[in-house]
């Protein structure tokens, strides 16, 4: 007997062992995670692997497995290790690994037609509705990640206020359309505009409160200046989790502003929107509830593997308008594999979609939103523990209050920007921890993002006991430096 095709195995049994000591290499590298550093840089013989003219011929499978446990798993970014604290990336978990495997074996394409893989989004879009307290009316859509959710809910709202008109002509040259945003919101926002057409300097950012918060007077005032000034406002855009201090817009006073105004309200919730899930930390957050759309990430806080992220919008007709195209290759039928009315290419611009949806519905049905609540809670905990740990040491202080998972924070004295910098350098490099930087006040401050469900009150002592270590060893460092620059 013959194969049908040469791309399958040519012994299924023998594909069985390989692939089942595949996924027993990477249990064991999950498992092991805390014996090996955070990340390890790839040496110049490692990346030179990556820089092979494209094959003709093919190779074994085991060839294949080899070279990835060689050059590829233990160069990864280390986003798994409970003292990987630089940016705010989930951990991922087990479940979702092997809900991430039964995806790529459905193969299916998300992007419509009647099948499961649809029914699984749609479940998601039931769950959202409920965790925020939207209506029926509300659609929900798998996207790569939050920055492409707020791009669309932008051009949803571009939509609303213009009309069908706006897909076909594009925006009146006689209409200067304005966005509101904060100092605090992350650069995706401008870049939205950018996209949009519609230029970055027409999205006002007002200043923020200490605390990172938006001031919604400066908002207000800039609203009215923009009408007084002939143009359009059609968009305030409010911060569930900034980037740089976790911070929280008062989103119901946001809210209130933009009904008052005729705003359509978006919430950039990237990691900070899903502390819905916990009813500890879901009162921060009070008005999300409100929005005409919210953006956030699955990949974050909901610890569902890259990438998962998702657009809820309150009214599912107005973003089924803003994208959807009846091309003659989408026609639907009444039964069979073309029937169903929406699909979810008509809610987004993607037609070839994976199936983004399952390892979200594993996580969310294996552990529910208790447990995953209760790890968010737990990330907040330990920044207040890190928190605390800063502002007893002699050699560190705190540069931001702290709201929800991050801490800002650098080594006190002259040159700290410098020494903060050298810091984080030697400790990714080391493999001991990856915390960032961030520049608050013109200076490069220590950022640490508590993410990782793994992560503990002992790592937190390792981590601060690390950054304590190489303080010293850093300033000796640039000592000698700047003594051999000035001999020579």
């Amino acid at each position: 007997m013959t194969r049908d095709s040469e791309l399958d195995p040519d012994n299924w049994d023998a594909f069985r062992a390989q692939a089942r000591a595949a996924l027993d290499g990477m249990i064991d590298h999950l498992s092991t995670l805390r014996e090996r550093p955070v990340w390890v840089a790839a040496p110049p013989e490692i990346r030179a692997c990556f820089e092979r003219d494209l094959p003709e011929e093919g190779r074994s499978l085991d060839q294949a497995l080899e070279e990835f446990d060689r050059t590829i798993k233990p160069y990864a970014t280390g986003n798994g290790h409970p003292a990987f604290m630089g940016w705010v990336h989930g951990a991922g978990t087990p479940v979702g690994m092997v809900a991430e495997m039964l995806a790529a074996g459905l193969n299916a394409n998300c992007g419509g037609r009647n099948h499961i893989g649809i029914e699984v989004e749609r479940q998601i879009t039931r769950w959202m509705r409920q965790a925020f307290g939207f209506p029926e009316t509300a659609a929900g859509l798998f996207v790569t990640g939050t920055s492409i959710a707020n791009f669309l809910a932008l051009i949803a709202a571009r939509h609303h206020l213009l009309g069908d008109e706006v897909r076909r002509a594009g925006v009146p040259s006689t209409i200067s359309l304005r966005a509101y945003t904060s100092d605090a919101a992350h650069g995706c926002i401008a870049q939205a505009m950018e996209l949009a057409g519609l230029g970055s300097e027409n999205l006002r950012r007002a200043p923020c409160h200490p605390d990172g918060a938006a001031r919604i007077e400066a908002l207000r005032a800039m609203i009215a200046q923009d009408r007084r000034d002939g143009a359009t406002p059609f968009l305030l855009v409010g911060t569930a989790g900034s980037v740089n201090l976790g911070a929280v817009d008062p989103l119901g006073e946001l809210a209130d502003l933009a009904k008052e105004e005729g705003l359509w309200f978006h919430v950039d919730g990237a990691f900070g929107a899903l502390a819905a899930f916990s009813p500890r930390l879901a009162p921060l957050i009070a008005g999300i509830e409100r929005a005409d759309s919210i953006a956030f990430d699955f990949h974050k806080w909901g610890q569902v593997p890259y990438s998962a992220g998702f657009l809820l919008m309150r009214d599912g007709a107005t973003q089924r308008r803003a994208f959807a195209s009846a091309n003659s290759y989408l026609t639907r039928a009444a039964s069979g594999l073309a029937a169903g009315d929406a699909w979810p290419c008509d809610y987004g611009p993607d037609l070839s979609r994976g199936f983004q949806a399952l390892k979200t519905w594993f996580t969310i049905s294996v552990f529910g939103t208790q447990a995953l609540g209760r790890s968010i809670e737990k990330s907040c905990d330990l920044a207040l523990y890190l928190a605390e740990r800063v502002g007893e040491s002699d050699l560190f202080e705190l540069k931001a209050p702290v709201t929800l998972n991050i801490v800002c924070f650098g080594a006190k004295g002259e040159d700290a920007g410098l020494l903060n910098r050298a810091i984080v350098e030697h400790l990714h490099v080391s493999g001991q921890a990856a915390p960032s930087l961030t520049i608050l006040n013109n200076e490069a401050v220590i950022r640490c993002a508590i993410v990782n469900h793994r992560t503990n009150r002992e790592d937190i002592d390792a981590v601060v006991m690390a950054l304590e270590n190489a303080l010293p060893r850093v300033r000796r460092r640039d000592l000698a430096n700047s003594s051999g620059s000035m001999r020579q």
